[in-house]
Formats: structure tokens, C-alpha cells, sequence
């Protein structure tokens, strides 16, 4: 598990995508990976980064598809990861990136005890239009769920709109976006794609950190999974994601230096 987590640190440190983790940790070792995870998760905050949330992936079957798994995963996020909206993603900054537009959460209570419907209603805060831009170390994006699960859930960079909206407004079930590029759409989804609902799987997640012995607590920014398919990103391309009720969150990707 140390030789996975220093292969992810070199990577990460040296711009150099690295070779799959499973010759190492196994394609489908839940307790490898997290446990490689929790390794760079230390090694993060023992810099001086601070956790300010989580991230569920794999919700949708598209992007379940299109990276051949087949069930959630979650990663953490630190306050260094969170870009403005409107802002610009310096270039060379993520090694390989995609993007996919989601509902975030925003904690106002923990999540530390007994996980229903109603308590994760009632603990969430507000939900705001997000843009994930998510990264592999991991050469070529060929991942397993341990490589994934291992590489921070293929963590990058996130966007929070600048909405704040509260449930009893807009359920999130019933979303509909659309992500687009250069004014063209290039990726749809609704709410509904998101594990059926993306209060669905912000349940999934505290019940899983919970069990884990690290609850989701109060302030915790909570990115709920891909509403459709994630895109390839290219320098210079601009994003902008329109989540209904939700509004808009937009970014910028630098291009390459001459």
C-alpha cells in the first residue's frame, strides 16, 4: 500500500502519469484502496491542506460505462481544490482532465448517527450547481475501482455556483442541466442520473463514512456524483454548466504556454 501511494505522490509531483495501481493493491481490494487513500489523505494534511468535504463518484451508469465500473466510490476535498466561479484553471496544473457538472451539498449539521431520509434532509444546508473537474495519475485513465478509489477518487478541481438554494425550493431529483463549450452543449443529464437521486447518494456516503469511523460533519462540502457523461477538457476551452434551479457555474482553462 506505501509503494501505491508513493507511485500517486510521484506522479502527482512530477507531472508523469503512472502505471496502474493493481499489480500492487489488486483491481477490487476495498480496503487496499481506501487504505492507500487514507495514506494520501495524511500526506495532504500533514502539508498543511485542510479537508472541507467529500466527492461520490461512479453514481452514474455512463460514467460507470465509460470507465468500466460499477458501483460508488468517494474521495476527499481540500481547500486547494476549490476554484472560483468564473475562474481559470492555470495551465499544466491537472495532469489529465475531464469535467462533469453536479449538485453539491452544503452541511449545516452532522451526519454522525442514525442515516434516513428525513436526517439527510434536514442536515443539508443548501445545494448549489458545481462543476467537478476530476484528474487521473493514473496513465491513460486506466483504472480499475482500487486505482480509482486508491488516486482520491480521481480527484482534480471543483467550481461552486454562486447559488445558494434550499431544498424546499428545488429537489434535486428533478434537475436538468445541460454542460457547454463554446456555446455548444456538449453533455445533458438530470438529477435523476445521479444513483436515482442525489440525495440518494448523499446517503450512500454517510452511511459509508460513518461506518468508516469518519462522519461527514457540519460545513462539509458534499459533491453528489455526475449528472451525465464527463468531458474531455482541452486548454483554452470554457465551461459553462446550467443546472435547472440551480443556475449557472462556469470555468476557464488556460492555454498552454507558448
Amino acid at each position: 500500500m506505501q509503494e501505491a501511494a508513493d507511485r500517486l505522490l510521484d506522479a502527482a509531483a512530477t507531472g508523469a502519469p503512472c502505471a496502474p495501481l493493481r499489480d500492487l493493491i489488486g483491481t477490487d481490494d476495498v480496503d487496499a484502496a481506501y487504505a492507500v487513500q487514507r495514506r494520501l489523505t495524511a500526506h495532504r494534511t500533514d502539508a498543511g491542506a485542510r479537508v472541507v468535504g467529500r466527492k461520490i463518484g461512479l453514481t452514474n451508469p455512463a460514467v460507470q460505462a465509460q470507465l468500466g465500473v460499477d458501483s460508488p466510490d468517494f474521495g476527499v476535498l481540500f481547500d486547494d481544490m476549490a476554484v472560483d466561479h468564473d475562474g481559470t484553471v492555470a495551465a499544466g496544473r491537472l495532469l489529465q482532465p475531464r469535467i462533469e457538472a453536479e449538485v453539491a451539498f452544503v452541511l449545516g449539521a452532522d451526519l454522525d448517527g442514525e442515516i434516513t431520509d428525513a436526517t439527510v434532509r434536514a442536515a443539508v444546508d443548501h445545494q448549489r450547481a458545481a462543476l467537478e473537474i476530476v484528474d487521473s495519475r493514473i496513465a491513460g485513465w486506466d483504472i480499475t475501482f482500487g486505482d480509482t478509489v486508491a488516486d482520491n477518487g480521481s480527484s482534480g478541481l471543483y467550481v461552486l455556483g454562486p447559488e445558494q438554494v434550499a431544498l424546499r425550493t428545488t429537489e434535486p431529483v428533478g434537475v436538468t442541466r445541460t454542460l457547454e463549450r463554446a456555446g455548444g452543449t456538449v453533455s445533458e443529464g438530470t438529477g435523476a442520473a445521479c444513483l436515482g437521486d442525489p440525495l440518494a447518494a448523499l446517503a450512500w456516503l454517510a452511511r459509508t463514512a460513518r461506518d468508516l469511523g469518519d462522519p461527514l460533519r457540519a460545513g462539509d462540502v458534499v459533491l453528489s456524483g455526475a449528472l451525465g457523461p464527463m468531458v474531455p477538457v482541452e486548454p483554452g476551452d470554457r465551461f459553462t454548466a446550467r443546472i435547472t434551479g440551480l443556475g449557472d457555474v462556469a470555468i476557464t482553462f488556460a492555454k498552454e504556454n507558448p
